[in-house]
């Protein structure tokens, strides 16, 4: 608790707080996360998920790589849970000026959070490969089949697969917030995957807190370190 407290202090004495979130954020929502022991990569498929997650695979094999991505990635009956709650509530008091999220789920959105740079994308924009018309994830999500445009051309969601850079909008912004934050709160994240993981590196404030279930490499650099449950860390903030 005594940790919860000296968080709770450091949000207080802040007013330009930057978070930086990972699948963790979202697990409290009933979405899996990606690498812990429940996580999508260690559950058996007949191709590794990092394979069927990377753009060589979505056009070379784009029936399975659908079947992976409806069943797996379908998050639209999903809420915000109390992580998502509080930073709506920290951006309405005006000390929360951005967040900088590696999910695609859409939640902050749903939660009203304004400030959002999307990392890798996401769900709810998809477009045609050939002529470039929007299609919603209601659209992609309900087709029966591969979706496809009414032109004819492949729709493709507008995730950042492996073997795709990053979108410079929503990445150089986030750099921005970041290096201008005076409190960096990263949460449900193992900082394991660049270039995002390494955006970390440009803030130069005063407090740097990393919540997260297990350690990571950043732990190190960090004022305050809380390895618990999200949900638990959330829940005692006001």
């Amino acid at each position: 608790m005594k940790k919860i407290e000296k968080l709770q202090k450091m949000i207080d004495e802040s007013n330009n707080i930057v978070f930086f979130g990972g699948a963790g954020v979202s697990t409290a929502s009933g979405i899996k996360d990606f690498r812990s022991k429940d996580g999508l990569y260690n559950m058996k498929y007949k191709w590794p998920p990092e394979m069927i997650l990377s753009s060589a695979f979505f056009y070379d094999n784009t029936e399975e790589f659908y079947k992976f991505y409806k069943d797996k990635l379908n998050c639209l009956d999903k809420e915000p849970n109390i992580v998502h709650k509080y930073l709506y509530e920290l951006e309405k008091k005006g000390k929360l000026k951005a967040i900088v999220t590696q999910n695609i789920d859409g939640l902050h959105q749903k939660a009203g959070n304004k400030n959002i740079y999307e990392l890798h994308g996401t769900i709810y924009k998809n477009h045609c490969i050939r002529c470039n018309k929007e299609y919603s994830a209601e659209y992609v999500f309900n087709s029966k089949e591969t979706p496809k445009c009414e032109c004819g051309g492949l729709i493709k969601p507008d995730v950042v697969l492996y073997g795709e850079m990053l979108p410079e909008y929503d990445y150089n912004n986030g750099l921005y917030a970041i290096s201008k934050a005076d409190l960096l709160i990263v949460a449900g994240t193992s900082l394991t995957v660049y270039p995002a993981s390494g955006m970390i590196n440009y803030f130069k404030g005063k407090n740097l807190v990393i919540i997260n279930r297990d350690t990571t490499e950043y732990d190190k650099k960090a004022n305050l370190v809380i390895n618990d449950d999200l949900k638990k860390v959330f829940s005692n903030l006001k």
